[in-house]
Parts: C-alpha cells; structure tokens; sequence
C-alpha cells in the first residue's frame, strides 16, 4: 500500500516521545505490603481488560508496599505497556497508579497527543515483540524499547488519526460484541434443548407425571428416575504424593489430565499437558478411555468422556454407566446439570463436590430405544449449533484482524483521516 504521509511526518524513537518508567513488585509473602489502596498493575492486569483504561489491578499496595519496593507513580494518561508475559498489551492509566516489572510506564512528552499515543503503541506491537529478549522468558527491556523507531505526524494530524480510530474501532469493538453475545445466546440455547430432551423426551403429546424432583418437575409418564450412583460405577482420581510438583514423578508415558483439561476439553478428551512415569502412576490410578469424567473442585461440574487411558487427581470423578443407560445419554444428561452440581458443592475455603454428594443426585431414565433416539437428536442439534458458533467465531476474527490493520494504516499514513 502507497504511504500517503508527506514529508512533515518525522523519524523519532520511543526516548523523543515518551519519558519511560520501570515498574517494581514488594516482597509477595510480605502480608502487609498488599491488598492497600495504591492502585498497582501488572501485565495479567492489562490482559484481562475490557476497554483501554487501567485504574487498578487485582492486588494493590499498602503504603509500606509502596515504599518498600520503590516502584514509581505515573500519571493519569499514561500508556501502560506490558515488557514481559506477555510482550505487547496496552492501556491507559485512567488515575495516577504504579506497576510491576512486567511493565513500562511510557509518559508522553508535548510532542505526542495522548490519545494518538495509545493507538500508536498498539501498531508498533510487532516492532515490540521483535526486540524482546530472553531464553527463560521474553522480556522487553528499557535500552531496546527506547530505540524502537515509528514516523510521528504533526500534532493537528495526530488529533485527526486519534478521532478517527476512535470512531471506527468503537464501532467494530460493537459488532465484536454483538457476535459474541450471539455466542453466548445460542451456548445457551444448546443447553437449554440439552435439558429438556433429557428430561422430558422428544414426544410433546407423551402423558407426563411428577418425578418428585424439584430441578426435574414432570417427565414422561413411563420414564424412571434414578440415583447416579444406582446407573454408574463411581471412581474417585488419586494422586497422593506430596509434592505434586515432584519432577520425580513426570515426563513418563502416562497421561495426566487436570480440572482445566476437562474443563477446554469439549464432548471428549484427549489432550494434555503432562504425562507421568511409572513412579507417578503408583501414587495415581489408571482410569479407562470410556470414562466419564466430572470435575469436582474449582471449575466445579466440567463434563467430558475420556477417550483415552489416562490418570487425574482427586479434583476428577470417573463414571463408568451401568448397561441400563448410554454412555453418551448419561454424559448428555450430566451436562445439563452444572448448576445442580453447584448447588451441591460444599462451601469451605475452596467449593468441591464430594463422591456421595455426587453419587446422590438424580437424572432421569428413558428406555433404552428413547435413549438413542434422544442422543441422535441432541448430537444433530449440538453440530448445527457448532456449526453456526465457528461462523460467528470467524466474523470476529475477520473483524479484529480488521481493527489491526486500519490502527496500522492510520498511524503510518497508509490512509488520510483529514
């Protein structure tokens, strides 16, 4: 693309433009350094963010924090820029705050206007990246970052570009909003028609009658309810060694699942991050490919069918359904009921979901032949919902690869705004 700045745009480095500030982190075991009132960010703030303003971050100092690591205040409208873990999200303090060493503060000068600042650090992400150093971790230090390089118009010109990148990205980050509700709507629909297929069948002319559960209300008037524990075989995960983060125990030939990989895994799981040798597995079980699997602490009630042999702790309940129920019309039917699973957590420090809680709750069972029919309906429903999320997906991915471009064109004089 012709680049249609004229000549009064200028070479400048990040120095020209910005006065840089590092950023500092108290002692993390010191417990009065923490949970202040000093507005303290660090880059998994800044990941997290919804909109481009920063005001405060997850933990905050106390004024002994402050004073004890010597980090730095900036003011409001300064652009805060993550160095490390990632190299490259942005945001611009909203009030005067201070960061950790995961980020850089980049206080603008008189030669830039604030709001052009912003958009300008976003297009210079890849140059960012670029100068990150490191082998353990990329980081992005201060002498490379104020030697990286960009063409800054003049200050009417930079007013127009911040305008028009307001204008326009506001309204693609709309339409990304849009399509993401329209996610949300339909995953809510799919477990609604979940619910109702395995709780009151497919026939709406069927005679129904009370299934004295209050979650369930009426079903089919010849369909059974029943205990999970009295359709399944009900396994516990083990991992009983001390420290879980032995390295004695890993990187052997076994499969080993946390709650997370349940919780991404979809209708089935195969994918891991660890494995164990055979020490780990002598402190774990073995559970089969087939398996049920419901997770019972932190994301509480994840459902997934284990499709291959693999091991998992204590956080990880197996179901192995006894031949009067399907294996996929027991998994359907757990789906359904994470709330249920919830509702039945024990509240302590951390929610979990005990196996005789568990083991007590009610689903409902069809005959076998309704069972099926049921399945193949949900299964239908379920890929055409699939089917219509990924369309979504892909509209905003083609957005945001949009917004990218126009900030890049904008900010380079690829395009006039005046």
């Amino acid at each position: 693309m012709r680049v249609l700045s004229d000549t009064t745009w200028s070479p400048r480095k990040i120095w020209n433009c910005f006065d840089i500030v590092n950023g500092a982190t108290p002692a993390s075991g010191t417990a009065h350094f923490w949970d202040g009132e000093i507005s303290w960010v660090g880059p998994a703030d800044l990941g997290k963010l919804s909109s481009r303003v920063v005001s405060r971050g997850e933990r905050n100092l106390t004024e002994s924090g402050y004073k004890n690591c010597g980090t730095t205040f900036v003011p409001a409208g300064t652009i805060i820029l993550s160095a490390r873990a990632p190299i490259g999200h942005v945001a611009v303090a909203a009030n005067r705050l201070c960061f950790n060493q995961g980020c850089k503060g980049l206080v603008p000068n008189s030669d830039i206007f604030g709001e052009f600042a912003y958009w300008l650090i976003l297009a210079l992400k890849p140059k960012l990246e670029a100068a990150g150093q490191g082998t353990t971790f990329v980081e992005l230090s201060r002498s490379k970052l104020k030697d990286v390089t960009f063409l800054l118009p003049p200050l009417p010109e930079q007013r127009a570009i911040a305008a028009f990148l307001d204008r326009k990205c506001a309204a693609i980050d709309e339409a990304v909003r849009i399509k993401e509700e329209q996610i949300r709507l339909l995953a809510e629909r799919r477990q609604i028609l979940i619910q109702e297929a395995v709780t009151r069948g497919l026939n709406p002319d069927a005679p129904m009658k009370d299934s004295g559960i209050d979650w369930i209300g009426q079903i089919p008037a010849h369909w059974e309810v029943k205990r999970l524990k009295h359709l399944s075989e009900i396994f516990r995960g083990k991992f009983t060694h001390r420290p879980r983060n032995d390295p004695r125990l890993y990187d052997g030939e076994y499969p080993f699942f946390q709650t997370g990989d349940v919780a991404r895994a979809g209708m089935f799981l195969s994918e891991y991050r660890q494995t164990l040798n055979e020490a780990g597995l002598r402190v774990s079980t073995l559970i089969p490919k087939g398996t049920i699997l419901i997770t019972i602490a932190a994301n509480i009630g994840d459902v997934t069918i284990l499709d291959i042999d693999g091991c998992f702790p204590d956080s990880v309940v197996g179901f192995k359904p006894r031949p009067e129920i399907e294996r996929d019309f027991l998994y359907y039917s757990m789906s359904a009921m994470k709330t249920i699973f919830m509702n039945n957590s024990i509240a302590n420090a951390q929610a979990n979901l005990n196996v005789d809680r568990i083991g007590g709750i009610t689903v409902c069972l069809p005959p076998k032949a309704e069972q099926n029919v049921i399945m193949e309906y949900v299964q239908m429903a379920n890929e055409k919902t699939d089917r219509a999320i990924g369309v979504k997906e892909s509209q905003i991915t083609a957005l945001r690869e949009y917004k990218t471009s126009l900030i890049n064109a904008a900010v380079t004089g690829k395009i006039k705004v005046l």
